[in-house]
This record gives C-alpha cells, sequence and structure tokens, in this order.
C-alpha cells in the first residue's frame, strides 16, 4: 500500500465517531461499531503506512489527535476484539513507543501498550477456565497479538510462554506468521530466547529451523576469514548445536547437509560447515552428560554401527600405534562396504559420515607421512575414498596411484638432507601434472604436501615458497586453506606442544 502524507489523514471525522461509541451498552452503538470496522482497519491500515516512515515526535507534532483517537481506541473491546483491527492498532501504538518518550503521547503510548499486554497475560491465566475449542482459538489470538510488539522486552516472557506451551490440541495453535517473525526476530539478534524456548519454536514451525540452517550456511560462506576459531563462534551463537542434541532437529539439519553437498557436488567450503557444526555439536553434546539423550552414534545413521563408533573414537591421548591400527580398522570396514554392499546410496552414505566425523582423515595424513611404509596402501586407500567416493570408470585406481607416487616422492624428501622449494614444483609441474592428474588426485596431493610441509620443521623456511606453488588458482587456494584451518583447529588446544606447527600455519594461513 502507498503510504498517505501526514497532512492528508484525516482523524478529526473519526475521532468523533470514536467519541460516540464510548458507550457500547446499547445495541445500536455494537452495531455502528461492527458496521464501521472495515473502514476503520483501512483507515488504521493508512495511519500506519504513515507512521512507520516517521519519527514519533514528529507524528504527534503533524498529527495531534492521533494520541486521542488511537487511546479511545484501545478501550473499545468490539475493536480489539476485532483480531486484524486489534493487529493494526498495536502495529500504530508501537510507531509511537519510545525507551526515552519525550512528551505525555509517547508515555501514554507506552502505558497503552503495555495495558493491552496485561489484558493478554490476563488472558493466558484464565485460559484453563474455558473449553479446549476456545483455548485454542485464545492462544493464537494471543500469538498474532504478540506480532507486532516482539522485541519489547516487556513481551519476552509471554513468547517464551506461547512458545513453550503444551495444550491438548492435535494441531499447531499458534499462528505460522507468529512463528516465523519470531524466528525472524532471533536470527537477527533483536530477541533473545532461551534455548528451550529456540528448541519449541524450530520444533513447531519446520521452515523456520530450516531458514535457521540456510541463514548460517549463507554466514558462513559470506564470511572471508579463514579462522574456523571465529567460524565455531558463529556456529555456537546460532542455537543450532543445543538444538540438533534434540534428535527430530538433528534429522532435518542432517537431510539440510545432505542437500547441499549433493547440490553443490561436493564443493569444499560446503563440506567444511557441514564437518565444523557436526563438530560443534558434539561438543554440546558432550557438555552436559547429565540430561537424559540417546546414545551419540544413534544421531548418525548408517548401518554399520562399529564403522559410526570407530569415526567417533576421540583423537586426543591416543599414541601414533593406536592411532594407526584405529586407522586400520576403519579402512577395513569402508572397503567391505564398498566391494560388498556397493551402491550409489550405501557409498554417499558411508562418504558422508566421513565427511561429518572427517578428524580421522586427517589424521590418516599425517601418519602416512610419519609411519611405517607397510601401513601406506591402506591410508591411501582411506584418502582416495574421501577424494573420490564415486570411483567413477574405476578412476579411484588411477587416484591411488597418482597419490602414492607423490607420497614416494615426499618421504624421499624426508631422507633427504636437501629442503629446496623447487623441489615441489617439480611435483606439481613437471611432466605437465597438472593438467594430466584426476581432479581428486590434486585434491588428495594438496592434502598430502600441506601436511608434510607443517609437519617437517626443517621445511618450514621455504614453506611460504611451497604452498604459493600449490595456490595458482582459487579453487587450490581454497583447499590448502582448509587443510590448514583444519590442522590449526585441531592443534591449537591447551596441553598440545605444537607451538612450531601453530605458528608455521598461522601464518601461512595470513600469508594465503
Amino acid at each position: 500500500m502507498t503510504s498517505t502524507s501526514a497532512h492528508e489523514i484525516n482523524i478529526e471525522h473519526w475521532l468523533n465517531k470514536v467519541v460516540q461509541w464510548s458507550s457500547t451498552t446499547s445495541l445500536e452503538i455494537q452495531q455502528d461499531v461492527c458496521r464501521h470496522l472495515p473502514e476503520l482497519h483501512e483507515f488504521l491500515l493508512q495511519i500506519y503506512e504513515t507512521l512507520k516512515h516517521m519519527e514519533p515526535t514528529s507524528a504527534i507534532q503533524r498529527l495531534p489527535l492521533l494520541g486521542q483517537f488511537l487511546g479511545r481506541l484501545c478501550w473499545n473491546p468490539f475493536v480489539i476484539g476485532h483480531e486484524d483491527t486489534q493487529q493494526l492498532l498495536i502495529y500504530c501504538l508501537c510507531c509511537l513507543t519510545s525507551s526515552e518518550p519525550q512528551n505525555a503521547v509517547q508515555r501514554k503510548a507506552n502505558s497503552w501498550v503495555k495495558i493491552i499486554l496485561s489484558l493478554i497475560k490476563l488472558l493466558k491465566r484464565n485460559q484453563q477456565d474455558n473449553s479446549t475449542a476456545l483455548l485454542a482459538e485464545q492462544v493464537r489470538s494471543i500469538s498474532m497479538i504478540c506480532i507486532p510488539v516482539l522485541t519489547m522486552a516487556e513481551v519476552f516472557p509471554l513468547l517464551e510462554a506461547l512458545l513453550l506451551y503444551n495444550g491438548p490440541e492435535p494441531y499447531e495453535v499458534l499462528d505460522s506468521h507468529f512463528l516465523y517473525a519470531v524466528n525472524e526476530a532471533v536470527q537477527q539478534k533483536k530477541i533473545v530466547l532461551s534455548e528451550s524456548g529456540v528448541l519449541s519454536l524450530w520444533l513447531r514451525h519446520l521452515p523456520s529451523l530450516e531458514k535457521a540452517v540456510l541463514d548460517l550456511f549463507q554466514r558462513l560462506i559470506a564470511l572471508h576469514s579463514k579462522s574456523f576459531r571465529e567460524m565455531e563462534e558463529i556456529i555456537k551463537d546460532s542455537y543450532l548445536p543445543p538444538a540438533a542434541c534434540h534428535p527430530s532437529i538433528f534429522k532435518v539439519i542432517d537431510d539440510i547437509f545432505r542437500r547441499a553437498i549433493l547440490e553443490s557436488e561436493g564443493n569444499i567450503k560446503v563440506i567444511t560447515i557441514v564437518r565444523l557444526v557436526t563438530h560443534c555439536f558434539i561438543q554440546e553434546y558432550y557438555k552436559d552428560n547429565a540430561k537424559a539423550r540417546l546414545p551419540l552414534r544413534a544421531y548418525f545413521s548408517h548401518k554399520n554401527t562399529p564403522l559410526v563408533l570407530a569415526l567417533l573414537r576421540k583423537v586426543e591421548g591416543l599414541d601414533s600405534n593406536i592411532r594407526v591400527q584405529h586407522l586400520k580398522t576403519i579402512v577395513n570396514m569402508l572397503r567391505r562396504l564398498d566391494s560388498e554392499e556397493r551402491s550409489h546410496e550405501n557409498v554417499f552414505q558411508s562418504w558422508f559420515l566421513l565427511i561429518r566425523l572427517g578428524a580421522w582423515v586427517d589424521i590418516a595424513a599425517e601418519q602416512l607421512l610419519t609411519s611405517d611404509p607397510e601401513i601406506s596402501d591402506d591410508l591411501l586407500w582411506l584418502l582416495a575414498f574421501y577424494y573420490n567416493p564415486c570411483n567413477e570408470s574405476q578412476s579411484r585406481g588411477r587416484t591411488m596411484v597418482e597419490g602414492k607416487a607423490v607420497y614416494e616422492g615426499l618421504v624421499s624428501f624426508q631422507r633427504s638432507s636437501t629442503v629446496c622449494a623447487m623441489s615441489f614444483h617439480k611435483l606439481f609441474f613437471e611432466e605437465n601434472k597438472l593438467n594430466t592428474w584426476h581432479p581428486c588426485t590434486l585434491q588428495l596431493v594438496r592434502h598430502l604436501c600441506v601436511t608434510f610441509i607443517v609437519l617437517r620443521p626443517e621445511w618450514h623456511s621455504v614453506a611460504k615458497d611451497c604452498i604459493s606453488h600449490m595456490t595458482q588458482t582459487q579453487e587450490a587456494a581454497s583447499e590448502v586453506s582448509d587443510v590448514l584451518a583444519r590442522t590449526l583447529s585441531r592443534l591449537d588446544i591447551p596441553g598440545m606442544e605444537s607451538q612450531k606447527i601453530i605458528t608455521i600455519v598461522h601464518k601461512l594461513l595470513q600469508d594465503l
């Protein structure tokens, strides 16, 4: 609707009419109010469209009769009882309210809104005396009334009470517009609800949960920072990790992740977000062990429970030999699934699980470069599966062969006393390898080379040049940054003696 200028609004006519309605005891006046409600609704809409573009003080100065007009409407039960008109009236009042009222009308506007809210609370306290049908309609009406005043501090307890309302009705009693508006206010940090309030909101209104997840994706994708810690702060601030401890919420989020990965064709940024959100969820799950919850493994739908348990095992505190043996167990289970029960869905399920619980993939790259060569084929297979799960045209075998050649080159660097960035250059550019390698090989090779550089202190002096050779494209730079950020996130925790690695990773991330 096009807004009307203040001087075009004729309040006097309607004020006279409202004055006539002061006594609603006679049937004639009641009928007159009901007859004029549609016109009054249109007039209030005209006022609201004008007020929302004006400062409260300016509006009061240019429309001196406005305060008296709205105030009289607040006390008319037929106006308040008409849902649409009632909502518009509160919209108009909210345009005049102020946290620091400057005049009598603003103070009165604040008071009118509070009077209405007190009536709502009174209605809520007495609702148990009514029938179920009436109670449901009352709750819905209250939720509608709250929409224009969501951000008022006085309303927060009522919002919580509405969201936590659990009546006998087999259907949702809260208005969908209310639920959408609350979710928008929460996402925009205009209101702060309890975790239980947000959980109830998302359980009641699936579109709000989906929008919250998609909004989080957009914020993280648009983030230019390479810091996982900063990304994790944004994730934790979204309410999603604690809400995901509810199995129904987790399943919805998991389905959204699944679609996002499929639609993005395994985009590195999307995979990183999925992995980080899952990590934050697991942290939240372990935060309060006193709460009765499903076993953690039950959240991850996969037919092979031992594989889920193996990937959920914490890496911290395990020595190298135990890590290697555990990785062999993971590889054996994945290989069996890949060969004996191979189907597109089964492969995707296993790969999707590996993405969400991917810490052991990074450990595999580290152990490959620090353990006995006899384990190299198993660890290379795990990395090849991670980067090439579909194995189209048997391309994973090619990835294994190409990856092993680079691995052997890195091992030879370890045995040599010579540290030279040009050696890295040859790994990528000799014999035009960049153009002949399978795309999945490139991802695997970058992972191995970045891991080698940060784990070998003698190579730190040429690390910048080596990384430069690997990051000639934006895609390569993103992949390398992701590996570096994952390494930093895993090692930069209290009690880990990895200061040299942390320092070089910080520097490389800054240079990128």
